[in-house]
């Protein structure tokens, strides 16, 4: 059955594999072009596509995959407040027009609600300790969702991802590592590091990720109402170390990259391995290898590059 389903933030890398993978699998996706940089023009237009997506399933199933926000590491604490509160509005647009019968999706972050949390791996179980105001914005998003779910019986997912990676990054944003060293590769250009080489991070191909968040609708269906939360992982911990040797493979010779200093790095864990304990029947599947993760996203930047 075809489900009407809007997916929030489809420009992104999230969000546009979400997208694809739900139209693969036959669904009615629907997107918003949203100008984020205006609220409340931002807000017009996802109210009115709120309203019309509850309006086009009449009572029936809907879904919604939230995967917007343009806030990294270094984001102020204000631009993180309009972000969710722009959520909050349209949530409540989906809650007082009558919800039928819906599923929420909303991506969060590992990293940054993991970030101070002692003891790895962490997993569901785990204490949130974020470092910084990101961390710390992804858990007031969360809470907003889950708010919503508990005044609207909404099924709802909260999906804390580790590292994504792959095609369709948005390189203008200080993150991405292995993206920034594809490009640093074509351009012959340095790329800075700020962690440590032994620092353990969890990365997650675009398309494995993606096909996990639509499985998880399907998951969440047959489930009671209430608030899942889980973790989005490959399960397989690399070094950043590691990650360079694979790019040295992968481009034939080794990254450039400089060492270098940032108040950004206080916010980041050394150590950030995951495991999920909850719903592990998504997490059986074959993840894609990194080498061939960083092959795909290579020559996707590369094809960027030409046609400019």
């Amino acid at each position: 059955m075809s489900i009407p389903t809007w997916v929030v933030g489809s420009g992104g890398l999230l969000g546009s594999g979400v997208a694809r993978d739900l139209r693969r699998r036959g669904h009615d996706v629907r997107t918003s072009r949203v100008p984020w940089g205006n609220s409340e023009a931002a807000k017009n237009i996802l109210v009115a596509d709120a309203e019309k997506l509850l309006s086009d399933a009449a009572g029936g199933p809907w879904r919604l995959a939230w995967c917007a926000g343009a806030g990294v590491n270094g984001t102020s604490s204000a631009e993180f407040a309009r972000e969710n509160t722009l959520m909050g509005e349209v949530l409540g647009a989906l809650g007082t027009t009558g919800s039928g019968s819906g599923t929420v999706f909303h991506a969060s972050s590992a990293g940054g609600v993991y970030a101070g949390t002692l003891g790895p791996p962490h997993t569901e179980a785990s204490a949130t300790s974020p470092l910084a105001d990101y961390g710390r914005a992804k858990l007031d998003a969360e809470a907003i969702v889950g708010q919503f779910a508990q005044r609207t019986g909404t099924r709802t997912v909260i999906g804390r991802f580790a590292n994504l990676y792959g095609p369709g990054q948005n390189l203008a944003k200080p993150q991405g590592l292995i993206s920034h060293l594809c490009r640093g590769y074509l351009m012959s250009m340095p790329i800075s590091i700020y962690v440590p080489m032994d620092t353990l991070r969890d990365y997650i191909y675009i398309s494995d990720a993606a096909e996990m968040v639509a499985d998880s609708f399907v998951r969440a269906e047959r489930a009671p109402s209430d608030v899942v939360t889980k973790i989005f992982a490959s399960g397989r911990s690399v070094t950043i170390g590691a990650i360079l040797g694979a790019c040295h493979t992968v481009f034939r010779k080794r990254p450039n990259v400089v060492l270098a200093a940032s108040p950004l790095a206080s916010a980041q864990a050394r150590d950030l391995r995951l495991r999920s304990i909850v719903w592990t029947d998504l997490d059986r599947r074959t993840h894609r290898p990194l080498p061939a993760g960083i092959s795909s996203t290579l020559d996707s930047i590369r094809h960027g590059l030409a046609v400019r």
